[in-house]
């Protein structure tokens, strides 16, 4: 949106110095949400990374340039060195993200977490009031998660808002744009359900993808409507690459003249980027391309560091995932915007077909807008 506002020159294509990395360092946690892709509990869970191993794998993380690291779970403030993991990770010169359910957020918490100083915080909601309490199966859940908001907003710190779009909660995404609004938030992450995802029949008029695309164009004009008020706030949209090809479209239909700007933007931004900018390492070590491939593990950092790890292109699914196009086939292979979506996640693919590289099920634009 602020390129279609005040258009900045074309940069190279992005190449971080190294990937992204999400790492949930516990999966505790005290919620037993839908949608969970780590299936936690709240139980302690046998094989987790030491302190130590967790040390080690930061110094490894370092030396191989990686420039961020995101703490989640589970819930990654019941793990009870979360805080030293934190400025361990500030002191390397990490930027340095805290990803939370938010319930566990009252004061003296919040104290704690202004002291780590984290680059920025983030807090999942669901919906509002009763649609997010019974995604989180906690009453009062939405309540507590919005009281540990305002309390890291009050402090002073970046303070974010997560929500995973399903059927059950799309009519409160309204409500909850205007509550970002209301609050003063700085940012709104809005992610696609990971589904396994539906085939072609009836493309143009599944509900699913309906809804998904009145989901985007809310957002986008939500968007506008702020970079024409100058509120200074980021929205990100996640797991579903689509998204850059259906915003070129938006731009198109409303501002033609800065079109080709924005379709050079998004192809220099390069779509997905799992197994490549983003990596995870889950709770016992193990690493994945991203966090909706643990069911996928590329190698574990007690048994071979990460920086030997991710580089490797012996498993299959890696060297696709860096190949440059990466192989995928169907209507993915025959888009005319494969450079700027990448193929997108791919497990949605492979979970529906056993073909990491099969056209995505997840993909809502119609033959007409890959054409």
């Amino acid at each position: 949106m602020q390129e279609i506002a005040a258009p900045t020159p074309l940069g190279p294509v992005r190449k971080p110095s190294g990937p992204v990395v999400i790492w949930n360092l516990i999966r505790r946690c005290n919620l037993t949400c839908k949608h969970c892709y780590s299936i936690s509990a709240d139980k302690d869970f046998a094989g987790e990374l030491s302190t130590g191993e967790v040390f080690r794998t930061m110094d490894d993380l370092k030396a191989f340039k990686v420039p961020a690291l995101i703490l989640s779970g589970g819930e990654p403030l019941l793990r009870p060195d979360f805080f030293d993991i934190a400025a361990r990770s500030k002191a390397l010169g990490f930027y340095t993200a805290l990803s939370s359910n938010g319930t566990l957020i009252d004061e003296p918490m919040c104290r704690r977490i202004a002291n780590a100083d984290f680059h920025y915080v983030g807090v999942s909601l669901d919906g509002l009031g009763a649609t997010h309490d019974k995604f989180r199966r906690m009453d009062g859940a939405f309540d507590l998660s919005l009281a540990g908001i305002r309390l890291c907003r009050d402090a002073g710190m970046k303070v974010g808002v997560r929500f995973t779009l399903t059927q059950d909660n799309f009519a409160d995404l309204p409500g909850l744009l205007q509550l970002v609004e209301d609050e003063g938030v700085d940012r709104f992450y809005f992610s696609h359900l990971n589904y396994a995802g539906r085939g072609n029949k009836n493309r143009k008029d599944d509900a699913q993808h309906q809804m998904t695309r009145a989901a985007m164009d809310l957002l986008f004009d939500t968007c506008w409507r702020y970079q024409e008020k100058g509120l200074q706030k980021e929205f990100t949209t996640g797991n579903n690459d689509a998204d850059g090809v259906y915003l070129l479209h938006w731009v198109r239909a409303k501002f033609p003249e800065k079109a080709a700007h924005i379709e050079a933007k998004l192809r220099q931004w390069g779509g997905n980027a799992s197994g490549v900018n983003v990596a995870n390492i889950d709770n016992l070590g193990n690493v994945h391309p991203d966090t909706m491939w643990w069911h996928h593990t590329l190698g574990n950092v007690r048994e071979r560091p990460f920086s030997a790890i991710w580089p490797d292109v012996s498993d299959q699914l890696m060297a696709g995932l860096k190949q440059s196009p990466r192989p995928v086939k169907g209507r993915c292979a025959s888009c005319a915007y494969l450079q700027i979506c990448n193929g997108n996640t791919r497990v949605r693919a492979q979970q529906l077909t056993g073909d990491a590289w099969a056209e995505d099920p997840g993909c809502y634009l119609t033959e007409e807008e890959i054409s």
